[in-house]
């Protein structure tokens, strides 16, 4: 009898309000190489959700969050992915609102559904040096190590302003491609323990 092949699940999630955007197209260039490798992608917009900022009341310590909003949604369509994909620009020497605002709500998850995980990170920059990004790519990482996530690569964009700018940067989205058919390698061994999910 053949061995079933299960499909990996690979969620973009993208913290730019822009449509189409550097940070969009990064996200969809990682999410292409995860296909290649015969992964299911999804990709949600964070700006199209409601996601409320953390009221920090620590109700969700307790069991349930206070709010009732997209998050609890967004954190479902997580656990049942194998890979996430994060994507933000910087702002301010920062990740956006809508992004500060999902990832602080992490506060209330269960911290298993995180362990361990394949993540790819991208930022984008309109300033030429990527060391505008350093605050954004400490925070992602300090974040992601003290969950003990699998951060499988950090991909950074520097001098893109304009709308889909990333798209003349070869090399930039050539990494972003190798990355996602990385992490959908590294995501095939935790898809094949959660097939009955």
């Amino acid at each position: 009898m053949a061995e079933r092949t299960v499909s990996v699940r690979v969620l973009g999630i993208v913290g730019s309000p822009r449509r189409g955007g550097n940070t969009e197209a990064l996200v969809d260039e990682v999410l292409a190489g995860a296909e290649e490798k015969g992964a299911a992608t999804e990709k949600v917009i964070l700006s199209e959700l409601d996601i409320s900022p953390c009221k920090a009341c620590d109700r969700c310590l307790k069991g349930v969050c206070a709010q009732k909003d997209d998050m609890k949604g967004l954190l479902d369509r997580m656990q049942k992915s194998h890979v996430w994909v994060l994507g933000t620009p910087v702002y301010w020497w920062g990740p956006t609102a809508q992004f500060k605002a999902f990832l602080d709500r992490w506060y209330g998850a269960k911290k298993v559904k995180f362990k361990g995980r394949p993540v790819v990170v991208t930022i984008a920059l309109g300033a030429t040096s990527s060391e505008v990004a350093r605050h954004t790519i400490g925070m992602l990482t300090d974040s992601l190590n003290y969950l003990a996530m699998n951060i499988v690569d950090t991909i950074v964009a520097a001098g893109v302003q304009e709308r889909g700018e990333v798209r003349s940067l070869p090399r930039v989205l050539a990494r972003a491609r190798r990355a996602g058919t990385k992490a959908a390698a590294i995501g095939q061994a935790a898809a094949a323990t959660t097939s009955s999910d």
